[in-house]
């Protein structure tokens, strides 16, 4: 069965306040159109302080698409925890958790800008310890009961509806990110097709003695905008999703693994690269079988006007996700 996602980070580099809240309600908008149309992944973001208006708060985000929709799932990949306070961060997942009856599954990640724990006063020398704490916490304060934080006993009010506590991931591309999860007994999500880390988690689980599994993306997992003309396309749109190729480049480091890792300086140079990629709808139902079924569309990439947005989201919706059913129904 095919997994469908439709990202959103609501990056406008050139937006004032009343075009960027257009594109807010238009990206809540398509995840209505996007639920009722069987896609099964909403996917959002966190980062701090950018330029280009990069979402700052996923949580807010994701409670908005909740409302909006009825049954699609809704990622938050990743929420940078040690960036949250961990009392208020058990609190507002708590509560989506029983507004969306568990539709919300939160990854946690922790963070590849030092600019962001600066912006937010944390120390960035301390964030694998402020990670422990932070999952800590979470698992502890899911329960109901009361627990020691940082010195004091503490109990979080209300308690969710999915037990034994919403989905939560670990994020990341380390060993350290694997460990942390399987010390904990939390599913892994690798930042990237990393199977050799895959292994090394399933590895430290079996030490541990814990459950849990990974959900790792698979070798050609490119972001997808869907148009008739491809050419046409990345000649109008290509400068979009060139921006956000190229913002990611900007803060990603020699050692991070991601699966949006583009060294291209150009949009020729993007479209030959595959990471960003413009198909057409017969095009992306072939995609999906190499994918193993899992399709990334990201109609408002780095700016994508809202109008060519929804078209993409339309081909998506009405001509792939028809034609992967009737594939699915045929095997």
């Amino acid at each position: 069965m095919a997994v469908s996602v439709v990202r959103f980070n609501l990056v406008d580099p050139a937006a004032g306040p009343e075009s960027l809240s257009a594109r807010y309600r238009a990206a809540l908008e398509m995840a209505a159109y996007a639920d009722d149309h069987g896609v099964t992944t909403v996917q959002t973001e966190e980062h701090h302080g950018a330029a280009d208006n990069w979402l700052p708060s996923p949580l807010v985000f994701a409670g908005a698409v909740l409302g909006a929709t009825r049954r699609v799932t809704v990622t938050v990949s990743a929420i940078i925890a040690p960036l949250h306070d961990p009392l208020r961060l058990a609190e507002e997942i708590a509560v989506l958790d029983l507004l969306g009856a568990g539709r919300l599954i939160t990854v946690a990640g922790i963070g590849y800008r030092a600019a962001e724990y600066e912006f937010l006063g944390r120390d960035w020398a301390a964030r694998g310890l402020l990670q422990d704490e932070a999952l800590e916490t979470l698992l502890r304060a899911w329960t109901g009961e009361p627990f020691t934080f940082r010195g004091r006993t503490v109990r979080v009010t209300p308690r969710p509806c999915t037990r034994p506590h919403p989905p939560l991931f670990v994020g990341g591309g380390s060993r350290a990110a694997a460990r942390r999860a399987a010390r904990l007994g939390l599913p892994f999500f690798p930042s990237a097709h990393l199977p050799e880390l895959e292994a090394y988690y399933h590895g430290r689980r079996a030490e541990y003695g814990t459950e849990g599994f990974c959900m790792m993306p698979a070798a050609e997992t490119p972001l997808l905008h869907v148009a008739r003309d491809p050419d046409r396309a990345w000649a109008r749109y290509g400068p979009y999703l060139l921006h956000e190729a190229a913002a990611y480049a900007s803060w990603q480091s020699t050692g991070i693994r991601s699966a949006v890792r583009s060294r291209a300086g150009d949009v020729a140079a993007l479209r030959e690269e595959g990471v960003y990629r413009i198909v057409t709808p017969d095009e992306c139902v072939a995609l999906a079988g190499r994918t193993g079924g899992s399709l990334v569309l990201h109609p408002l990439c780095g700016g994508m006007p809202v109008d060519e947005g929804w078209r993409s989201l339309r081909l998506f919706c009405e001509e792939v996700l028809p034609a992967l059913a009737g594939r699915d129904r045929k095997e």
